[in-house]
């Protein structure tokens, strides 16, 4: 899934991520926590799974296409002069790789990627990249290790809410789990900018709880909404 397209699916203008910014800010504002948000077309590459399933696909055509071995031979007959011992074969080898070709094509459809690429496969790697994301980001190095990274992948509609160690000893996961599923529920009703902006209200009003504002409150993370472009290749 391209980038364009997951904006256009979450429909996502210049000033739905203004609003998101400044939700960000009025979160932080009130607690010494960091709050960063991140959204991914797809956490990884998932050519294998792609061309595996146009590989089984090419199969299935072979196998449907060898009780009908003497009409493509008697066809190859009326289109040549001569007939070779390998003809056939050959024949069978083309029809073979474009199924293969026309397959992985269609399996590169999101909508199908979600058939053919396991569940089990499809959030690990939206575990892995999210933990990627958190520590290349530096949400991990706060000074009182109090950052929380909300992180959405599109292709694999899934949400992550990554506690650093110093939130993980006061608040619950559960707490971060509801908060994500709520998030996942308004991305999948078409809110995805006012599902950003619950998130980060709620998981600011924890951090509040917890680690409430000082007088010195430096701005540790860059604030907004990050689109991520890249993906790992598994």
């Amino acid at each position: 899934m391209k980038t364009s397209a997951m904006l256009k699916k979450f429909k996502l203008t210049q000033t739905d991520f203004e609003k998101i910014k400044a939700a960000t800010e009025k979160a932080e504002s009130a607690t010494t926590g960091e709050v960063r948000v991140a959204i991914t077309a797809e956490s990884a590459h998932y050519a294998f799974w792609e061309l595996l399933a146009a590989i089984c696909a090419a199969a299935f055509v072979f196998a449907a296409a060898l009780p009908f071995a003497e009409q493509l031979r008697n066809a190859y007959g009326r289109i040549s002069w001569s007939e070779y011992a390998w003809s056939l074969p050959a024949l069978y080898g083309l029809i073979c790789l474009a199924a293969v070709i026309i397959a992985f094509y269609i399996f590169n459809i999101p909508a199908l990627d979600k058939i053919i690429i396991p569940r089990a496969v499809r959030s690990a790697n939206v575990s892995r990249r999210a933990f990627r994301f958190f520590a290349e980001s530096g949400v991990y190095a706060t000074s009182e290790h109090s950052g929380i990274l909300i992180f959405v992948s599109c292709m694999e509609k899934e949400v992550r809410i990554i506690a650093d160690i110093g939130i993980s000893k006061k608040i619950s996961h559960d707490l971060w789990q509801l908060i994500s599923d709520e998030l996942a529920s308004d991305i999948k009703a078409g809110n995805a900018t006012q599902g950003f902006i619950n998130a980060i209200e709620k998981c600011g009003s924890l951090l509040a709880e917890n680690f409430p504002a000082r007088t010195e409150n430096p701005n540790e993370l860059p604030d907004g909404l990050v689109i991520l472009e890249d993906a790992e290749w598994y």
